[in-house]
């Protein structure tokens, strides 16, 4: 334990070398008051405790301090996570993040087992079959809600608006996730439904559309971005620029001068300016976000729905020493208009809210898609 508080008290004091004077004086006080607290955790505490699991905590609370995106993963997790990001995975379909020392969904992925059990963006999971999240770090919870295709899980949930804790059992599915999914609709009506900004969903999106244009004159396009997590930048980009023929499309600003970038959309409308309508809600982060955000700048689009998630930052993964890695944040978004997409998301210029929990495409249920077909049918 001693040799584990070392390393900590070593790294804690590298960062006094840019602070001094009164400052300095406290920081010291702190790293000694931290080094006192190990100690007696390590004498004093109720149950034996495993050392390396008290140290993985103490440098995911630094993490976890900074923003609900920057999280630390020992090894095994760190493993599991680059599993994941191939895009075929066991679980459940959603996006999640840590707040206030519970998960937080972002957003279910479509026709996934929580989106078909009626998770809802905005959700807070405090319970994984019975085990408490609180006290948790957001990859143990992640490792928990995971397990064999075809077997349940439990999960507690608490909502905003409901009094009433929630109760799921989901069962787990192989999650692959199929970006693009698409359709002419009544009135010649384009309708293209985005999941996510993986590695060829602007390619996909294109040929849709592509092929839209040479079978019939459309009057307009519907790009539904609901329930979309987001995704790569370069995907975000490609959509956003297929639609404009010029302007800013985004910006990212960080400390490092590497990190401030502007990106531009080429000459061009690829659909001559026809009539588009975005649809967005709760769910709706990250990459969605960056082409709800331009195009609305931009007067392109109509946004119609709920105001977006607010998850306006970009993580790198940093590989560590041990085997192991973290998500740090390194810089944030910014729409043409120069505002930040962090915690406040875009809103819609049309505010439509959903009428149930569960929407299904084209569907008479479903208001806000129904809302936008009258929209480019007058």
């Amino acid at each position: 334990m001693i040799k584990n508080i070392s390393k900590i008290l070593l790294i804690l004091i590298f960062f006094t070398t840019n602070v001094s004077g009164k400052d300095n004086e406290n920081l010291y006080k702190k790293i000694d008051l931290f080094g006192e607290v190990l100690d007696k955790v390590k004498k004093e505490y109720v149950d034996e405790i495993n050392e390396s699991d008290v140290m993985d905590a103490a440098i995911n609370g630094v993490l976890q301090y900074l923003d609900p995106y920057s999280v630390y993963m020992n090894p095994e997790l760190f493993e599991s996570m680059q599993t994941d990001t191939k895009g075929e995975f066991g679980g459940l379909g959603i996006e999640v993040s840590m707040e206030a020392g519970v998960v937080k969904v972002i957003s279910p992925i479509d026709d996934t087992p929580a989106s078909k059990a009626g998770i809802k963006a905005g959700d807070y999971i405090i319970k994984i079959n019975d085990v408490q999240v609180q006290g948790k770090t957001l990859m143990e919870a992640v490792k928990l809600m995971r397990g064999p295709v075809g077997s349940s899980i439990d999960l507690t949930i608490r909502r905003r608006g409901e009094k009433k804790i929630i109760n799921k059992t989901i069962i787990r599915e192989m999650i692959q996730v199929k970006s693009v999914e698409a359709k002419i609709m009544k009135n010649n009506i384009g309708y293209l439904r985005l999941k996510s900004f993986n590695s060829n969903s602007s390619k996909q999106l294109v040929e849709k559309i592509k092929n839209f244009e040479k079978s019939k004159k459309l009057t307009g396009y519907i790009l539904d971005l609901r329930n979309n997590p987001g995704g790569l930048l370069t995907q975000a980009i490609n959509v956003t620029d297929f639609f404009l023929n010029d302007g800013e499309i985004v910006s990212t600003k960080g400390r490092k001068a590497s990190e401030n970038r502007r990106f531009f959309a080429k000459k061009g409308d690829k659909v001559k300016g026809k009539p588009l309508i975005i649809l967005i809600n709760n769910g709706s982060a990250s990459a969605s976000e960056i082409v709800a955000g331009a195009l609305k700048d931009h007067k392109r689009a109509i946004l119609l729905g709920e105001n977006t998630y607010g998850k306006g930052s970009v993580q790198s993964i940093i590989p560590l020493s041990d085997g192991g890695g973290m998500r740090l944040t390194i810089s944030k978004y910014y729409l043409p208009s120069g505002q930040s997409i962090s915690e406040i998301g875009v809103s819609p210029d049309i505010l439509v809210e959903e009428e149930s929990e569960d929407f299904k495409i084209n569907s008479v249920s479903d208001n806000q898609l129904n809302y936008a077909i009258k929209l480019l049918t007058i």
